[in-house]
């Protein structure tokens, strides 16, 4: 049976996109400036998939031909965060910014917010890295018992705390109802448990991330994957991207690690139908894009690369494989340390792919969908081109 694997390395952009600067994000360029802080990549794997094609890894050196098809994607959605990134992936394009809140969150969220988590007060309430403000506010969080809200460039209501003073289950409820405060007329894109554990001056952040996000505001190839008899897997965060919607089985993983053990698992069953596994590893924007660690991020980049050998040699005849982005986050970026409105590069394998197919520049996101739903045959997605005709040897 036909299976399609997507694998979305968080936040790793290709260079900037022509609307940039309406984001803060003129010369942002995420792989293009690790190769100059490095010198050169060495990234064997991604390079023969054909991630040289699109940026040369090795500067001065003639890249080696794809084993695949190679391009890159630009962002018709009006935003540059993880929830519209993955949307549009799977056919869901939003054209209409979701609303940010530069100078925090107005009183009216707040009282409401304070009444329907049962606490007095809270703390933050204004843009913030989320290290950053937890080292700040962390001991007044835990004399008060006051929960820490914060926010970013994105569409996001984020909810710090302590674990001695929030368990998961009451964090995890606290941040479902600020879901229900911040739908319509707000549509705050996302909300966010953070979780975070240690004492004054080495607090650290657990793995127990969750996201509560709007559903998507139109149908997805995921709704109409299960709609048709499809299975999906989602590994990672990608059912609370989703709002839980057209997947059928969640795998919720932590560090990349875990996402990429989860998803060399899943490759090996044998489908016992239409199957698509979407993956989101996260590591790559979470603890080194917003922290502006370029180190971090080659490292992350160098842990994935091992690990696609494994993820290769356990594909099926009938599998089809593509690497992608949501966004950037470029690491060297030093105007903000918020996601970076970048093009994502797609690289595509699998036994019936041609080789070294240029794939040129997609003019949005929901060509991957769109390619996956004609390989699937899963019918009505709206929105997107297929490449399979172009890179397939049938």
């Amino acid at each position: 049976m036909k299976r399609a694997i997507v694998i979305v390395l968080d936040s790793f952009g290709v260079g900037e996109m022509p609307d940039a600067e309406k984001f803060l994000d003129k010369g942002a360029d995420t792989l293009g400036h690790l190769i100059e802080t490095f010198g050169e990549l060495e990234l064997p794997n991604l390079e023969r998939m054909g991630l040289s094609q699109i940026k040369n890894l090795h500067p001065g050196k003639k890249p080696p031909p794809a084993e695949g098809a190679f391009g890159k994607m630009a962002e018709k959605s009006a935003n540059k965060d993880t929830t519209t990134g993955h949307w549009e992936l799977m056919g869901c394009i939003v054209d209409f910014p979701f609303p940010t809140y530069p100078n925090g969150f107005p009183e009216e969220i707040i009282e409401k917010f304070k009444e329907a988590a049962g606490v007095s007060g809270i703390l933050g309430n204004k843009p913030a890295s989320g290290t950053e403000i937890i080292e700040e506010l962390g001991e007044e969080h835990l004399k008060t018992g006051w929960p820490i809200v914060y926010t970013s460039a994105d569409s996001v209501f984020q909810i710090a705390a302590h674990t001695s003073i929030f368990s998961l289950t009451r964090l995890y409820y606290i941040c479902e109802r600020a879901r229900e405060i911040l739908t319509y007329p707000h549509n705050v894109a996302r909300v966010i448990a953070r979780p975070f554990t240690g004492t004054p001056g080495n607090f650290k952040r657990t793995t127990d991330r969750r996201d509560f996000a709007l559903p998507p505001t139109d149908t997805t190839l995921l709704d109409l994957a299960v709609e048709q008899g499809v299975k999906v897997l989602g590994v990672g965060k990608i059912g609370d991207i989703f709002a839980h919607r057209g997947v059928s089985l969640e795998q919720h993983t932590g560090l990349n690690k875990i996402g990429i053990w989860q998803t060399i698992e899943d490759i090996k069953i044998q489908p016992w139908k239409k199957e698509l596994i979407f993956v989101n590893l996260v590591d790559f924007d979470t603890l080194y894009g917003h922290r502006r660690n370029p180190s971090g991020y080659y490292e992350a980049l160098k842990e994935f690369d091992r690990a696609l050998p494994e993820i290769i040699g356990n594909l099926k005849d009938e599998d089809l494989l593509i690497l992608t982005a949501d966004h950037g986050c470029d690491p060297t970026f030093k105007a903000h340390t918020d996601h970076t409105r970048e093009y994502v590069p797609i690289l595509v394998y699998g036994k019936m792919v041609k080789k070294n197919v240029n794939l040129g520049l997609r003019e949005t996101f929901a060509d991957c969908g769109k390619t996956i739903a004609e390989y699937l045959d899963i019918k009505g997605l709206k929105n997107g081109t297929s490449f399979l005709k172009q890179i397939s040897r049938m």
